[in-house]
C-alpha cells in the first residue's frame, strides 16, 4: 500500500507558477512511477506528467516546456513546478503511482489539490 498527499495548490494569475508536491508513505520501494493528473468537473481525467524510479520524466504535448517533474527521494516527494500557467488549466490536481513494472495500473491516488488560474 502506497499513500500519497498532494500539496502547493492555490490560486494564481494566468502566466504564474505554481510548484506542487506530491508525498509518498508506505511501500514506496515498489513503486516504478509517480505520476500527475488533472480533473475538472465533468471531463476525463488527463495526464500531465511522470517521472519513472529512474528519473526519466514524460509529459504530455500541452505541458512540454512549460511544466518540470522532479523527484527527492530522500524526502519521498515529486514534484510538478507549472510556469506560465493558462486559465484552461485550472483543474484539481492528482498524484499516482505506478507499482511494480511498466504497463502497471496507477493504483494508488491522493486525494487531489485544487489550481485555479484566473485573474
Amino acid at each position: 500500500q502506497v499513500q500519497l498527499v498532494e500539496s502547493g495548490g492555490g490560486l494564481v494569475q494566468p502566466g504564474g507558477s505554481l510548484r506542487l508536491s506530491c508525498a509518498a508513505s508506505g511501500r514506496t520501494s515498489s513503486v516504478y512511477a509517480t505520476g500527475w493528473f488533472r480533473q475538472t468537473p465533468g471531463k476525463e481525467r488527463e495526464f500531465v506528467a511522470s517521472i519513472t524510479w529512474s528519473r526519466s520524466p514524460y509529459y504530455a504535448d500541452s505541458v512540454k516546456g512549460r511544466f518540470t517533474i522532479s523527484r527527492d527521494n530522500a524526502k519521498n516527494t515529486v514534484y510538478l513546478q507549472m510556469n506560465s500557467l493558462k486559465p484552461e488549466e485550472t483543474a484539481v490536481y492528482y498524484c499516482a503511482v505506478q507499482p511494480g513494472t511498466a504497463g502497471s495500473s496507477w493504483n494508488y491516488w491522493g486525494q487531489g489539490t485544487q489550481v485555479t488560474v484566473s485573474s
